[in-house]
């Protein structure tokens, strides 16, 4: 077997098929972000990193590795920092290790920090473990609102009220586009979702220029069977209250940026969008909903059950791999330190608080 480095754009049509079926035969839910598009649309907004290392049996693709460089043999995930389900995409039984991989691409170490479950290829190098809460809809939305009449009960009552108070007090009916295609509607969402993300004290995503041209990218361009940029809103008549931009394939929706106008806080805008997310989803055939890595109420709420992801490492023996251990493994036990202990967690999310109120008290 041989490994064969290219950039995502200079994949063959051939490939970019074969790809589609090795993944078909996965065995696991069908996550968009495992699909050649997403790749091929990081590739887009990131020509100088993005490669794909594809493996080579007489002849015939049998695998494909995409990742990001990062200089001094370094490498990451594809889509590293947003992407919610990474790894490779291999024959089933093909016998591959991660270091194998590596070397084939020239890496010294791969970073990943939302594994698939199930990539045995990379399991040595797995440092933490998460739960990413999911929404099963396999069985229709009725079947999944009586499970949260049972489960949630006040969740679900509160939230249906609140949606018929928005209707009557915002004077205008409550209406909802699962796929809304107006590039307005992603700029007001980004709006919103860079708002929030400095109110909360965290590092505004779209203020970085590859993720947003990433989101406006796959919005505009991607439309595959098994990746296509999803925008979901919910209006008051023709105003705006709450969006989601995600992706979806034949059978999962992976959730990616919700936001909503604080301006409608009271109704929950949120919480609505996403039980019609999910009832619109079931019309279209889609049986999971995947609410992302991360702990919320929100998503305690909502959740029917969980997928798990993984962090950490690859490696290859060697000066380049040290490098990596020292730049990478202190930070990252500092985050786990901080994560496994509520009281400190707390803290952490009151100075966040913190430095976003002095955000918006410097912005006005």
């Amino acid at each position: 077997m041989r490994v064969r480095v290219v950039r995502p754009g200079e994949l063959s049509a051939r490939e970019i098929e074969a790809w589609r079926e090795l993944r078909g035969k996965a065995g696991t839910p069908a996550s968009p972000f495992m699909e050649p598009e997403f790749t091929l649309a990081v590739g887009q907004v990131r020509p100088r990193t993005a490669r794909v290392g594809v493996l080579m049996e007489d002849g015939e693709p049998v695998g494909f590795f995409p990742y990001e460089t990062r200089g001094l043999g370094q490498g990451r995930a594809i889509g590293f920092g947003v992407s919610d389900c990474q790894g490779a995409v291999l024959r089933p039984g093909l016998g591959v290790g991660a270091r194998e991989l590596l070397r084939g691409c020239g890496l010294a170490a791969w970073e990943f920090d939302n594994l698939e479950a199930g990539q045995g290829a990379f399991v040595h190098g797995v440092a933490e473990s998460f739960s990413s809460p999911v929404i099963d809809i396999g069985e229709g939305y009725e079947v999944y609102e009586e499970l949260l009449r049972v489960q949630s009960p006040k969740f679900l009552r509160t939230t249906l009220a609140k949606e018929r108070r928005l209707g009557r007090q915002a004077d205008g009916a409550v209406r909802f586009v699962f796929d809304e295609r107006d590039p307005e509607a992603l700029r007001t969402l980004m709006r919103w979702k860079s708002a929030q993300y400095r109110r909360t004290g965290r590092r505004d995503r779209f203020a970085q220029e590859w993720i947003s041209g990433l989101v406006r990218q796959l919005h505009r361009h991607t439309r595959g069977p098994g990746c296509c940029g999803t925008l979901s809103v919910l209006y008051v008549g023709e105003q705006p209250v709450a969006a989601h931009f995600g992706l979806r394939s034949r059978t999962v929706l992976s959730c990616w940026f919700p936001a909503y106008d604080p301006a409608f806080a009271k109704f929950s805008p949120g919480l609505i969008l996403h039980l019609r997310m999910a009832e619109a989803a079931a019309r279209e055939g889609i049986g999971l909903l995947d609410l992302g890595r991360g702990a919320a109420e929100y998503k305690d709420s909502l959740k029917t059950g969980e997928l798990r992801v993984h962090e950490g490492a690859c490696t290859r023996p060697g000066v380049r791999a040290g490098l990596h251990w020292l730049g990478r493994a202190p930070v990252r036990r500092a985050h786990s330190y901080v994560r496994n202990r509520p009281r400190l967690a707390g803290y952490a999310q009151r100075a966040l608080n913190h430095v976003g109120r002095l955000r918006g008290g410097t912005h006005g």
